[in-house]
């Protein structure tokens, strides 16, 4: 173990240094500490010009030698698990049918996801603190020598005094300052920095978990009678190192004699022992208490001289393989006027060497031209500003399995991938264990890898990506699909619900061709908002009445239908809300309705007519036709004329079926209190019409209209009034107003107004829009309002440009452009289905591949593909949004 002592986040390691330790975008943190806004894997040309410039100035704002480390983490699906029900309060409701409803969602994912290799991209910054004076720099190293002698003597090491202690920890404030306005960071904890060691000893195997270390309180040290005394942490780093080891399932070690010598001591000569040559064998051999796993450890030994912008992310593109790789950069930053005296005397070599090669009869080599370009390009850049820095960098890259067939594979694989792009990455035999050490944190630089030093400017070095982390979707919620950026499995979670909690709005947009999934992941939001405590409420207008049959299947016994054409239940205004609010529906429906103006003689007898019908003992929409013909009989004049004619409209208007909802006082009366058994509210509208757009700008052309136009335009005005009672009554409990194909609802200004109110206010009530629609303008003028947005496949050029600018991206990147018209989704092509790019309130986009959970009583009813929507037997964990029950599932590997 190359650590002496750890008090917070300081090292004093057995080498004679101090570094301070610091965790990059922390995430949320449990603590109580700002939440950082995450990017995604796509962002827009400004804002990627802005973190560029934010970690240049953080580059040049460091000094000495720090050292990054990109860990990938594993997760364990406990972890996902764990996410999911974060925030979840057990219901009393469910004490009565057993278990709750989000278990099964929950058993679902951990089925889904177990076995597969999960990992999360881990950011760290060491920097060394520096002794104030030269004679605390030996005094610290002496001390550290015999940190390592005393053990073999018997004696204890020599104490790090409280003076000492604090001194550091004012330096590493002084770091900190400096740091500041770049990333994100907060001083890591003992456990984390325990955590990397062990994370470097178990690759290959089972690991520590992190979420463990990130809220442990163990091995930190403290400060006891003027010394700073640590817990031992001899046992971490017991582990043996082979490099080169032989693995018996490569070379039948079990059935060969004197394996045992050439693991030990490489006594036996390899070829009698029928196994590989060693140099073939570049890998390290790690065996601890957990097992036997296998490391390979690549050199960066040469980067391109020029790359695009666009190409430059190096450590990036390390995400989009199918394996995890660590990586290590150990840095020495140069002050601009040291690396232009390099600059020079390297300017003077290539004179000399131009001068011997004159002599030649073959003349001057064209290599020599490019370097005296490449240096005078170096030092016009350097002399730009007098705050530019030479980044020298040693990076190493580092691929495991658990065997070494599988960590030999990676290695190539990865070596492949860097080719490709002009990066020449070496893994040297022989070295495999100095690499390795140059991971643990605390450890110095062997100097044997000096020879893979790079030297850029700090713009360039910054291009590489290595300062950033992607992510996609919320720290916790519903599983809604895996990351396609992402070679291995990474969960994408969605809440919509926390997010009026977090001062963001729930409301969530999404646009796609026919076909491309848009239903299916609003059914999945939906379905998760109810199970995880919430409500949601469906406006559907489809003939087939899809969503009442996923309504019936995915929450059989907490879910109310409420059918516009069969009129099974009443949607009264006097009968379902009480005191001003009834009168008030009532009145504005029946004014609507009959097209008379609130202000006329019409229009006041009807006032009346309502205030009388909801005093009386059973109030109802009836007996405001009664109240009209009781007042035809004895009121005079003008009074009993409009009383008699508004009597005899509303008679036809109630003769007919589509009206029977609002004017039959038999029905039962539709329940809206949030304590109802109803978590699912499904309102079809199958059978009403509405007046086309052009006619709500004619008043003559609308009073045209059909009998049936008429009454469907006054009963959306009912139904978009119960959508918006029940989504602001509770809030505190969380309620979704789902409008699938939102064209229809905002033809007309009774839907445009739904829409406008729960977008504007719905935050305060903790309520959200789902919407889906065909085109972004489809949505709306406040559609900017959304904060969740989605964008599935869009074959029309136009409509994708306008769908990537309600996303926030470039809508002129013919590569976003691709990917949108062709690259999602693709037509034709089994196991794509449910492709989407996706960003959230925290305005992290990225791509994605819903997932539908592997539930009957979701899987059966979800699709509306025509021929799969019939219940299958459940047999695998998760298909893919789009497929039928009986699909092939994606393959998660």
């Amino acid at each position: 173990m190359p650590v002496r002592h750890i008090a917070g986040h300081l090292v004093w390691s057995t080498h004679g240094s101090v570094w301070a330790v610091y965790r990059l975008h922390p995430g949320p943190d449990a603590r109580g500490r700002h939440e950082e806004a995450v990017q995604g894997t796509y962002v827009p040309a400004a804002v990627r010009d802005e973190q560029l410039a934010k970690i240049t100035h953080l580059v040049r704002s460091l000094s000495g030698a720090p050292r990054l480390y990109g860990l990938c983490a594993q997760v364990d699906p406990g972890e996902v698990a764990l996410r999911m029900i974060e925030g979840v309060e057990p219901a009393d409701r469910a004490a009565g049918t057993g278990v709750h409803p989000w278990v099964e969602n929950v058993e679902a994912t951990l089925d889904l996801l177990s076995e597969q290799e999960m990992h999360r991209r881990t950011l760290w910054l060491a920097v060394p603190l520096q002794s104030g004076a030269a004679a605390g720099q030996v005094a610290a190293s002496l001390g550290a020598m015999w940190a390592e002698v005393a053990p073999l003597l018997g004696m204890r090491a020599a104490p790090v005094a409280r003076r000492e202690v604090t001194a550091y920890f004012e330096r590493a404030s002084r770091v900190e300052a400096a740091l500041a306005g770049g990333v994100a960071f907060r001083p890591a904890r003992p456990a984390e920095i325990v955590w990397m060691i062990q994370h470097a000893l178990h690759r290959g195997l089972p690991e520590p978990v992190l979420a463990e270390a990130e809220a442990s309180e163990l091995y930190g040290g403290q400060v006891r009678d003027g010394v700073l005394t640590s817990p031992s942490y001899a046992d971490l780093g017991q582990a043996r190192l082979q490099e080169g080891g032989v693995d018996p399932m490569l070379d039948d070690a079990d059935d060969l004699a004197g394996t045992g010598q050439i693991a030990r001591s490489g006594r036996k000569a390899w070829w009698r022992l029928k196994t590989s040559s060693p140099l073939r064998r570049r890998w390290l051999q790690v065996e601890s208490d957990t097992g036997v796993g296998y490391q390979a450890h690549l050199a960066l030994a040469e980067c391109p001289p020029a790359v695009s912008q666009d190409a430059a992310d190096l450590f990036a593109q390390l995400e989009t393989l199918d394996f995890p790789v660590d990586y290590t950069v150990d840095l020495a930053l140069v002050p601009a006027d040291k690396a232009r005296d390099q600059v020079r005397r390297k300017k003077n070599e290539l004179v000399d060497q131009a001068d011997q090669y004159d002599a030649r009869p073959t003349g001057m080599p064209a290599s020599l031209t490019e370097a005296a370009r490449d240096l005078g390009e170096l030092d016009a850049r350097l002399s730009r500003t007098s705050v530019e820095v030479e980044v020298q960098s040693v990076t190493v890259l580092t691929v495991w399995g658990p065997t070494a067939a599988v960590c030999d594979a990676r290695a190539r694989a990865l070596a492949a991938l860097l080719g490709g792009a002009d990066y020449r990455a070496v893994r040297p035999a022989g070295l495999q264990e100095a690499l390795f050490t140059l991971g643990l944190p605390g450890t110095t630089r062997p100097g044997v890898v000096r020879e893979f030093t790079q030297h850029q400017v700090s713009e360039d070095w910054a291009l590489s990506g290595a300062f950033t982390a992607a992510e996609v979707g919320d720290p916790n919620g519903m599983l809604l699909g895996i990351d396609l950026d992402c070679g291995t499995t990474r969960p994408v979670m969605v809440n919509v619900a926390d997010a009026p909690k977090q001062d963001a709005s729930a409301s969530m947009g999404i646009v796609g061709d026919l076909g491309a999934g848009k239903s299916v992941l609003e059914k999945l939001i939906s379905e998760a908002v109810w199970a995880r405590g919430g409500c949601a409420i469906c406006i559907d207008r489809t003939p087939v009445r899809e969503w009442a049959a996923f309504a019936r299947g995915a929450a059989a016994d907490r879910c109310q239908i409420i059918d516009a054409a069969q009129a099974e239940v009443s949607i009264d205004p006097l009968r379902m809300f009480e005191g001003p609010e009834g009168r008030h529906y009532a009145l504005s429906y029946l004014t609507l309705q009959l097209g008379i103006g609130p202000m006329s003689t019409n229009g006041e007898v009807l006032h009346h007519a309502v205030e009388q019908a909801a005093a009386s003992d059973a109030p109802s929409m009836h007996r405001v036709l009664q109240v009209l013909e009781e007042m035809a009989g004895r009121e005079a004049g003008k009074r009993q004329d409009a009383a008699a004619a508004l009597a005899g409209l509303i008679r036809v208007v109630a003769a007919n079926p589509l009206a029977a909802m609002v004017f039959d006082p038999t029905l039962p009366p539709v329940q809206l209190d949030a304590s109802s058994t109803s978590d699912m509210i499904v309102i079809t509208t199958a059978g009403l019409k509405l007046p086309p757009k052009a006619a709500f700008d004619k008043p003559e052309v609308l009073n045209q209209q059909p009998l049936e136009a008429l009454i469907g335009r006054a009963v959306l005005y009912l139904i978009a009034a119960i959508a918006r009672q029940r989504a602001f009554e509770d809030p505190e409990r969380f309620t979704a107003v789902v409008l699938d194909e939102l064209y229809w609802l905002t033809s007309s200004a009774e839907g445009t107004a739904l829409v406008h109110e729960i977008l504007h206010d719905g935050r305060k009530h903790s309520a959200g829009l789902i919407a889906g629609s065909h085109d972004a303008e489809e949505l709306g003028p406040d559609r900017g309002l959304m904060a969740y947005r989605a964008l599935a496949r869009t074959a029309d050029r136009e409509r994708a440009r306008r769908g990537l600018e309600f996303l926030g991206l470039d809508a002129g990147d013919p590569e976003l452009l691709r990917l949108v018209t062709t690259g999602l989704s693709p037509v034709g092509h089994k196991g794509r289905e449910g492709e989407f790019l996706i960003t959230g309130p925290r305005q992290n986009t990225g791509r994605i591949k819903v997932v539908i959970p592997r539930i009957a009583r979701i899987a059966s009813s979800i699709t509306t593909t025509p021929g799969r929507r019939t219940t299958t037997p459940v047999s695998t964990p998760a298909t893919a949004a789009g497929a039928g029950a009986g699909d092939r599932p994606k393959d998660l590997r």
